[in-house]
């Protein structure tokens, strides 16, 4: 895990500082809201529908037992209580009191974490594979390389005022478990055909309003041109991208506009110019990064195998992965309990968690895009330890990758810009869905719900999308299908006019009752099913004659 040098203090701590003046001034009305919006976005601060949202960043999900700890003290101290892990490996505490954000604030610090463009029209949180480091199909950790982008990225001169927010998403594996086509920027580490490590880079993809799948602009970029070459890619965005329309100015909307071939052209002219320009990265300090991600040190083979109770068993076949070492395990600790809201912990399971990480897997953590918590390396002779702590924490559901393991954002219930609610709609999926032996039976499905159009709940790229609008004051679900966010990424079709509140989870019933009669068999999965298809049998399932009836 990296490590902060004075440098990062002494800058997380002038950074904290300035922040504190700011919100005095705020509290003393020397600024209005309008001088003060800019301020706080820069700082991961919202006013939403209720209150403040206090944004943290945790670079590439990584997390260690102390700083978890500092996470759960200051939900108990600052805020309810509970934190909320989001899509982008954030944790977002909502209700903070303006008086007490740069008191979280200097908390955070004293163990290395920060709220620092978290928002604003700036390069956010990079974000890496959850299982970095412990994946058996990795070529590389991507961690160092978003460690140093972190670093590359925070308050660059150039780039500090974008025309919109950008997101750069890493992968170090074949598999993309980061989504990184649905990113501004998305970076999958690859081999030459003379075997040298670099990146492949994919440029334009986002969601929002108007979705798009990233594009491949190079396949292979060099590690020692990579920060140039982004450098290439932003300043074109920066230059030429749309300022007149926030709607329109992500670099998405500048690659569907242009074209990727014209914008590899002007992208590779600005790399022609960056890279004769910049200053090399000193090795000594890139090769200081990646020691900082050395593996832990790793036990042992055991010969004591845990005693797997059918429990156990169930959990283990949806909770645990393969490690890069056969005696040791990837553990997933679900933040989806059957009518819990995704993705929020209560600090008494991030002390749990934190026990766990420093008992049984070597004190690391990691946050995944879907709102869940990782135990990276885990000996499998600790697994029934493992997962019998889970289990008293209420963090052992076994639904991981399943119909209840639902991506969710905060929605109508916490957000300003929401349009209609996503946790309850989560929550009533959930349990319609509770037993796990149906789960079971129905497979790998990934159901993503959003609010708005925003799409923070990433439905465009669900295998079932749900969209939250508001139609004349009425609350609106419309449903996509086929969506993809992994390295065969895909943007869901709509299926055909929203359902109301009270008609969603029904229809959801209908599309899964669908799939188990029309899949080839049990191991045909919902999305695999959807592509072999088509979407007719199953518009066929949300709208038969007796719903289309009753709504016309």
């Amino acid at each position: 895990m990296y490590r902060y040098d004075d440098f990062d203090r002494e800058y997380v701590a002038a950074r904290n500082a300035e922040f504190r003046d700011q919100v005095e001034r705020r509290i003393r009305g020397e600024l209005t809201e309008e001088e003060f919006l800019p301020l706080r976005l820069r700082n991961g601060l919202y006013l939403q529908l209720h209150a403040y949202m206090f944004r943290i960043a945790i670079p590439y999900g990584t997390l260690n037992s102390r700083k978890l700890r500092q996470l759960a003290h200051i939900a108990d101290r600052w805020g309810k209580g509970y934190g909320h892990f989001t899509t982008r490996t954030n944790i977002q505490f909502n209700w903070p009191k303006l008086r007490d954000i740069p008191d979280i604030q200097d908390a955070l610090a004293e163990v290395e974490l920060h709220s620092i463009q978290t928002s604003g029209n700036c390069i956010r949180n990079v974000t890496a594979d959850h299982f970095a480091g412990a994946a058996a199909d990795e070529i590389e950790d991507p961690r160092p390389t978003a460690e140093l982008i972190r670093q590359w990225s925070t308050d660059h001169p150039e780039f500090n005022w974008l025309p919109r927010k950008f997101k750069i998403g890493i992968t170090g594996a074949p598999h993309d478990r980061a989504v990184t086509k649905s990113h501004d920027i998305g970076l999958m580490i690859v081999r030459n055909d003379a075997g040298e490590i670099g990146y492949e880079v994919s440029v334009g993809g986002g969601l929002g309003r108007s979705p798009f799948i990233a594009r491949v602009v190079r396949d292979f970029v060099p590690k020692a041109d990579l920060l140039p070459y982004l450098e290439a890619i932003l300043q074109v965005y920066n230059l030429a991208g749309r300022r007149d329309n926030k709607w329109k100015a992500r670099v998405k909307v500048l690659v569907h506009e242009t074209g990727i071939e014209r914008i590899r052209e002007m992208v590779e002219a600005a790399f022609i110019e960056k890279k004769a320009a910049f200053k090399p990265v000193d090795p000594g300090f890139v090769a200081a990064i990646e020691a900082a991600f050395a593996p832990p040190a790793f036990e042992p083979v055991s010969d004591v195998a845990p005693r797997i109770t059918p429990a156990m068993r169930s959990w283990m076949d949806t909770n645990v992965d393969a490690h890069k070492l056969p005696h040791y395990a990837i553990v997933t600790a679900s933040l989806k309990p059957i009518g819990g809201t995704p993705g929020d912990a209560t600090s008494e399971q991030m002390r749990a968690l934190a026990d766990i990480a420093e008992e049984f897997a070597h004190d690391e953590l990691r946050v995944s895009h879907e709102q869940n918590v990782i135990l990276p390396h885990v000996p499998r002779r600790h697994l029934a330890a493992v997962y019998e702590r889970l289990r008293e924490a209420g963090l052992a559901t076994a639904n991981v990758g399943l119909i209840s393991d639902i991506i969710a954002c905060p929605g109508m219930d916490y957000c300003a810009l929401a349009t209609a609610r996503s946790i309850p709609v989560a929550q009533a999926i959930a349990e319609a869905f509770a037993d796990l032996d149906r789960q079971h039976e129905i497979g790998p499905l990934k159901i993503k719900i959003s609010g708005c159009i925003n799409a923070c709940g990433h439905h465009h790229v669900g295998h079932i999308g749900i969209l939250g609008l508001d139609r004349a004051g009425v609350e609106n679900y419309q449903i996509t299908l086929g969506g993809d966010g992994t390295e065969t990424a895909a943007i869901g079709e709509r299926a055909g006019p929203g359902f109301a509140y009270d008609e969603i989870v029904p229809a959801i019933e209908r599309l899964i009752e669908a799939y188990l009669e029309l899949r080839q068999d049990e191991g045909e999965t919902f999305l695999a099913a959807y592509r072999r298809l088509g979407a007719a049998p199953f518009k066929a399932a949300l709208y038969p004659p007796e719903v289309t009836s009753h709504a016309a």
